[in-house]
């Protein structure tokens, strides 16, 4: 039951990163400008950050199955809807709806987990999940890349369509859970709300809310947006050439979580270790600005993949900054935040590009710092805003 809900969440994956391959095909079709491929790419991700609160109320009153069962056809129906496009604003509406409709993708995974199997198994499980999930992150570079030129970009979406098909017949066919208990407490939408504005009550939330909402974007804004592009136009690398580097870029980062969360100190160890390395990937992003030449950009991607992984440890912050009757919340709350952040800096990225070609600037110079500036105001705002007490029990 458990592979057949990955396999939604590895169609979420594949769905949030297609825009470093299509950016390209996409410009030449309909003249997108850098602030429309901004808008294009966060589409999806404001969508599933939104979405988040109303799908785990959702999962409370109906069940995992029932919630993924009736949310994923939405990201069907945007899959078709964007292969068949017309122009750019039903491109962008396609995206919405893929967004809503793979908003439970990943939740549902790991409610379904937390559920069903021992507490001490939830972090390795979790982790199989994130691991199988990551194919498909492989899915949208070589092959994607390949596929859009042999076919066309349209293509792209109808595969991924069926395969998202293929993916919701297999939940229908193996996931079913025991019917909730009669007297499970149910949570209204109302009783949803007013937790999470408890949440934001708590000093130290907004720090870890500052940080997750630049982490994770600043590597998904690379890797699922601007790397093809810089690569095409300003080093003239060939789609399947590009979908090589995207490929390897999203290899090395599925490494990087197991790698960084074996050496998960704790407490104030750990917030060391995530300001630390968010500065570095700040400084890699730079460097990666005014990066010399092709070689050099390969490497600084491939080692902002890797380093990428340490993004992981924040959710270890997030378990230890809450007592056990609102981690949950916590959890959903952080991860409203990453994505929410991912749809901002996308489509700020986007505004920035849009400024810097029409005054004749660098382009992807501008978008690299854009993105520096943010991850590392983000890493200074988590380290002098307050923190979490530390926690009673280990």
């Amino acid at each position: 039951m458990l592979f057949a809900l990955t396999a939604a969440f590895t169609m979420s994956q594949a769905f949030r990163t297609v825009g470093a391959i299509l950016a390209a095909p996409l410009q030449a079709e309909f003249g997108l400008s850098p602030q429309q491929l901004g808008t294009f790419a966060g589409a999806f991700h404001f969508a599933f950050g939104a979405l988040q609160l109303f799908m785990g109320v959702g999962i409370d009153l109906h069940g995992v199955r029932r919630t993924v069962l009736t949310a994923f056809p939405l990201a069907i129906a945007g899959s078709v809807l964007s292969a068949l496009a017309p122009g750019y604003g039903t491109l962008v509406l396609g995206q919405v709806l893929i967004g809503i409709g793979c908003a439970p993708a990943f939740l549902v995974c790991t409610v379904f987990v937390a559920r069903h199997f021992p507490p001490r198994r939830f972090a390795a499980i979790s982790g199989a999940v994130m691991s199988i999930g990551g194919i498909g992150l492989l899915a949208t570079g070589t092959p994607l890349a390949w596929l859009v030129e042999a076919t066309s970009w349209r293509m792209g979406y109808w595969v991924l369509a069926g395969c998202s098909v293929a993916a919701w017949a297999l939940i229908a066919w193996q996931v079913h859970e025991p019917p909730a208990s009669g007297d499970a407490p149910r949570e209204s939408l109302g009783r949803a709300l007013l937790a999470f504005g408890a949440l934001l009550r708590l000093p130290w939330t907004w720090g870890i809310v500052t940080l997750s909402f630049v982490c994770y974007a600043s590597f998904i804004s690379l890797r699922g947006l601007w790397l093809g592009p810089l690569l095409i136009e300003r080093h003239g690398f060939s789609l399947v050439a590009t979908g090589h580097v995207v490929l390897a870029v999203s290899a090395i980062s599925l490494a990087g979580p197991a790698l960084f969360g074996r050496f998960d100190p704790g407490g104030a160890a750990r917030r060391r270790m995530l300001v630390g390395y968010s500065l570095a990937l700040t400084a890699m992003f730079a460097l990666l600005a005014w990066a010399p030449s092709a070689a050099f950009d390969v490497v600084m991607s491939l080692l902002i993949g890797l380093m990428s992984g340490y993004m992981i440890l924040q959710y270890g912050e997030v378990r230890s900054a809450y007592p056990p009757a609102i981690v949950g919340r916590a959890m959903a709350l952080f991860t409203m935040a990453m994505f929410m952040g991912v749809a901002l800096m996308q489509w700020f990225t986007g505004f920035v590009a849009s400024q810097a070609a029409a005054s004749g600037g660098d382009v992807y110079a501008v978008v690299l710092l854009t993105i520096a500036v943010l991850l590392g105001a983000g890493a200074l705002a988590f380290a002098l805003l307050p923190k979490a007490p530390a926690p009673t029990s280990p």
